[in-house]
């Protein structure tokens, strides 16, 4: 699955000489975007920069927020509903937080449970929302917004020469369990914060970075550029900062494109496997029943086939074996003089038979081919129902109109 990686910028910074009227820099978002493609969501394909109508498209947009962007606390989170879940944490972290509420944006780490302590990520939300509005405009569906540096787990440092600044002193982004801090190489602050066992922290450096890192560290360094480092960032076991009113919101379509992409992503192909084989199975399946059936029908219909022949040896096209058998029948039954279940007197014994009790002899009979009709005024509900009952005993039907009685034949279910 491909994945464009979308790097924003640090954000611009007052100050002290700045006034109020030069705050907006720290919303102004670059007319190029640095960005990372990866065919395969693994390895470089592509770097550079490209405005937002001219960025690639790929199968997952992910936006990486720069490292000195995001602060981290660890609170107690809170127990509150999801809709109140943000003003609750508002409400814990306000005596630590620098800016007015409009201006944060918060994400809780993947372990942050409620009553719990955890992790919570603070970020300036108008630039992140302007930067998500931009991309979004342009036709990118930001899917995900990451950092680089997530506190917990293993110790982890990185090198990097700050964007603009290449002959600048590198910067240290060092994550720990306790904490992310970005600060530059030179004083005293890095070297105290510098871990005891510094042998037990992975230690990574851009190129540029890389031999100032080796001389303050004392030790070799593992490179890694900009491109892979953000490629990493934006794995699927990055956390997700696009939560409360910056989650991603996908409705219709956009919902089902969403969920075809996760279906082709790499996690998803042992389920891709197993429904390609279900299928494969349940059409071989169809298909043999099919075949078998057609197998039965055709046995059958030579069945029939023969059965004319051995019963009836002057038919000699065979065209419709059930008819051709009943027409066969009928006239052999004529022939002997038999009668059928169609004739007169079936019908008068039939309806003899199923006679109501207590009512005197018919007085009008007519008889049709197949059909005896015979007069019933003054029948009651109850006479009827007796009539039609011991008529269905023997296989015989009684349509009663205007105090007259047809008593025909019963075709039976599947007969021709």
């Amino acid at each position: 699955m491909s994945t464009l990686v979308i790097l924003l910028p640090p954000r611009e910074r007052l100050t002290a000489r700045a006034t109020a009227h030069e705050a907006a820099p720290g919303l102004r978002l670059p007319p190029e975007w640095r960005f990372v493609f990866s065919a395969d969501g693994r390895a470089v394909s592509q770097a550079g920069n490209a405005a937002a109508a001219l960025l690639p498209r790929a199968d997952h947009s992910v936006l990486v927020l720069a490292e000195a962007d995001v602060s981290w606390h660890r609170i107690g989170i809170p127990k509150a509903p999801a809709a109140r879940l943000r003003a609750a944490l508002l409400g814990v972290m306000e005596e630590a937080l620098l800016e007015d509420d409009e201006a944060l944006h918060f994400a809780l780490a993947a372990d942050a449970l409620p009553g719990r302590k955890g992790w919570v990520a603070v970020t300036h939300k108008p630039r992140l929302q302007a930067a998500l509005q931009a991309l979004e405009n342009a036709g990118l569906g930001i899917e995900r917004v990451v950092t680089a540096s997530v506190p917990g787990g293993l110790a982890r440092g990185h090198f990097y020469t700050p964007e603009g600044a290449e002959s600048a002193m590198p910067c240290l982004a060092l994550a720990q369990p306790d904490g992310v801090v970005c600060l530059r190489l030179q004083g005293s602050l890095a070297r105290a914060l510098q871990p005891a066992e510094a042998s037990s922290v992975s230690w990574t450096a851009t190129p540029a970075a890389s031999a100032a890192a080796e001389r303050w560290l004392g030790a070799p360094v593992t490179l890694m550029t900009d491109s892979e480092r953000a490629l990493e960032a934006a794995g699927p076991a990055g956390l997700n900062l696009r939560q409360f009113d910056l989650a991603a919101r996908h409705r219709g379509l956009r919902a089902l494109r969403e969920a075809f992409k996760r279906l082709r992503s790499t996690e998803w192909r042992p389920v891709r496997w197993g429904l390609t084989a279900l299928l494969a199975v349940q059409l071989l399946g169809l298909n043999l029943q099919a075949w078998q059936q057609r197998q039965l029908l055709t046995a059958k219909r030579a069945a029939m086939v023969d059965l004319l022949k051995a019963t009836h040896p002057g038919v000699r096209a065979v065209l419709d074996a059930p008819l051709q058998m009943e027409r066969e029948t009928e006239r052999l039954r004529a022939a002997a003089g038999r009668p059928g279940d169609k004739d007169l007197e079936a019908l008068l014994g039939a309806a003899a038979g199923a006679w109501p009790d207590g009512l005197g002899p018919a007085q009008m009979l007519r008889f049709e081919t197949g059909r005896l009709t015979v007069a019933a005024p003054g029948w009651s509900e109850p006479q009827i129902t007796q009539f039609r009952d011991r008529l269905r005993g023997a296989g015989y039907g009684a349509d009663f109109n205007e105090g007259r009685v047809t008593v025909s034949r019963l075709v039976a279910p599947g007969a021709a």
